[in-house]
């Protein structure tokens, strides 16, 4: 599994982003508490009309409050654990043998550089 999550690293965060993203299109009124709360985040910052201490505390409390004490929190850790689950059935799943070679010439169809392998061909094989 440890293979996989190394392999696939960028395919398993798009795959939780998309699933935290499906959640959220699906409950509209959740999105809309994170939006106004990210929307109070960056009004209070730009307009500075109180100390940085008061608006950080007041809109951690605010964040603490939408995030644990409404349905955004177990909307959100709810599509994190599915998306978790899925990583974890792919990453037990998928056998990771033919994805890791150890020499680059093996990897790259006999080129040295990656960025020219698609030339190997063309030239039979990077071969002179």
């Amino acid at each position: 599994m440890r293979k996989n999550l190394a392999y696939f690293r960028v395919n398993y965060a798009a795959v939780v982003t998309l699933t935290l993203a499906a959640a959220l299109a699906a409950h509209p009124g959740s999105l809309a508490a994170l939006l106004a709360l990210l929307a109070a985040w960056c009004l209070l910052y730009a307009l500075r009309t109180f100390s940085d201490r008061e608006v950080l505390g007041g809109l951690v409390a605010a964040s603490a409050f939408v995030v644990f004490l409404t349905s955004v929190g177990s909307l959100i850790f709810s599509a994190l654990a599915l998306g978790a689950a899925v990583v974890c059935a792919h990453g037990a799943c998928r056998v990771p043998e033919d994805l890791f070679l150890d020499e680059p010439d093996q990897i790259n169809g006999g080129s040295a550089n990656p960025l020219l392998s698609f030339a190997a061909a063309v030239t039979g094989g990077g071969r002179v």
